[in-house]
């Protein structure tokens, strides 16, 4: 085999558009998302049902949303290691097929302490999922619309959870809190059988195989993708990293330490306030006196705002100083928080200012990746994401731990009043960084 017949799998499909193959495999890849969001926010939903229907005080719902975001966080850690062994393909089949069956089972719970593991194990298939996925979707993108694609994927996530507050606000009172759990476990595991016949494998995971199996499988792909003839003889490769794992200790090396804390501060301190809405929003605003059909409502339009906000945000972050951005996005949150607690029962004034957190206290979801950009030289820049997300994951525990204790609390308004503390918290955070220009806020600058 001579060097003339080594071909870079990134390459050439980086010289191509996108043609309906990877259509196909994308919004395969969308669907699982959107089956991953309503079932993590399927708990949210039914969590006032579920207490009416045990008869139980609000904080008995915390542990059993905590242990759907511990699964997650483990899932997230596990599940990525089992695709590198396995495969994306086949990984993101059990990952569906986990979450999906226990979602199924919660629907025959007899008691809180069902309902608890299962969301715990579907919480495993959730978090698994998701990066798995991402994966296999951005392999299958051209370089060039990768962050779109990625984010389109991503996008699955809100769009799922506001499929499901639909479908709670207008089902709920006819199938019950089960019924629910029916749909969001029936779906996925339905789901299966399309991505047996439809969904690929990644190609960059068959090609570091090294099998001539694998070789004849990436050339039959490649031939729905790449539009000239592919020769023969081609062997198709993957480029390896030229640069060794950068390690924790150089994220506080070199005067990184002081940025570091900060931005691990705001990623806790956002998930925090994030998940907080997100897992409790439905339960307070029954408990403030909305009727429990219409609760799913406020999740609804929360995940609707985060996604007309996050299509523009993408295109914009790149052009703008994130610093910045997310100082406006935190001072949007803590006023968002501050207004809740005084809006009573004006349901109007509810639902706009619940519309108005999916950009300030959700927006920072995607505003937060330009900043690691912003902070890190290149080689630093997976390892620093990776510990952010970590600490993102710890927040939103905390989050859809502490929430009920703050409704027991202080009710309705003590809840809302909470929930601006910590994004106070995090927008001190974001004014302690002091941060150079990103290479691309540079070049903009320059060109000015």
């Amino acid at each position: 085999m001579n060097s003339a017949s080594q071909l870079a799998i990134p390459s050439l499909i980086d010289n191509e558009r996108l043609g309906a193959f990877q259509w196909r495999v994308l919004a395969l890849c969308f669907v699982i998302a959107l089956f991953d969001g309503f079932d993590t926010q399927a708990i949210a939903f039914t969590g006032p049902a579920i207490l009416a229907a045990f008869n139980l005080p609000a904080g008995s719902l915390a542990p059993i949303l905590t242990a759907g975001i511990v699964g997650m966080t483990i899932g997230a850690m596990t599940l990525g290691m089992v695709g590198d062994r396995i495969g994306r393909r086949p990984t993101i089949m059990l990952s569906l097929a986990i979450f999906g069956a226990a979602t199924l089972a919660t629907a025959w719970s007899t008691d809180t302490n069902h309902i608890l593991v299962l969301r715990f194990i579907a919480g495993i298939g959730m978090g698994g999922c998701t990066p798995v996925l991402l994966a296999l979707a951005a392999e299958y993108g051209p370089a060039r619309y990768r962050g779109a694609i990625m984010t389109g994927v991503l996008l699955g996530l809100p769009a799922g959870a506001m499929l499901g507050g639909l479908l709670a606000a207008r089902m709920l009172p006819v199938i019950g809190w089960e019924g629910i759990f029916v749909v969001g476990g029936v779906a996925p595991l339905a789901m299966l059988v399309v991505l047996a016949l439809l969904l690929p494998e990644s190609l960059y995971y068959r090609a570091t195989r090294g099998d001539a199996q694998g070789q004849r499988y990436i050339a039959g792909v490649l031939s729905k993708i790449v539009s000239r003839p592919l020769p023969g003889d081609a062997r198709f490769t993957v480029p390896e990293s030229a640069s060794a794992r950068a390690s924790v200790r150089a994220l506080f090396a070199d005067g990184n330490a002081g940025k570091t804390v900060a931005i691990w501060a705001i990623y806790l301190l956002n998930w925090v306030a994030w998940f907080m809405l997100l897992s409790w929003l439905p339960t307070v605003l029954k408990a403030a006196g909305l009727p429990a059909a219409q609760a799913p409502m406020g999740t609804v339009i929360v995940n609707a705002v985060f996604i007309v906000c996050a299509i523009p945000l993408s295109f914009v972050l790149p052009r703008v100083n994130t610093r910045r951005l997310l100082l406006v996005m935190f001072a949007v949150g803590i006023a968002v928080a501050l207004g809740l607690s005084l809006a009573g029962q004006n349901w109007t004034l509810v639902f706009a200012l619940a519309g108005l957190a999916g950009f300030g206290v959700g927006g920072q979801q995607i505003a937060l990746n330009y900043l690691i950009a912003g902070a890190y030289p290149t080689a630093l820049r997976a390892t620093a994401t990776g510990w952010s997300i970590g600490m993102g994951r710890t927040g939103a525990i905390l989050g859809s731990a502490i929430g009920g204790s703050f409704l027991a609390w202080g009710g309705p308004q003590g809840f809302f009043l909470a929930l601006a503390v910590p994004l106070a918290g995090a927008a001190i955070a974001v004014l302690s960084l002091r941060l150079s220009p990103s290479p691309a806020n540079a070049a903009l600058a320059a060109a000015h």
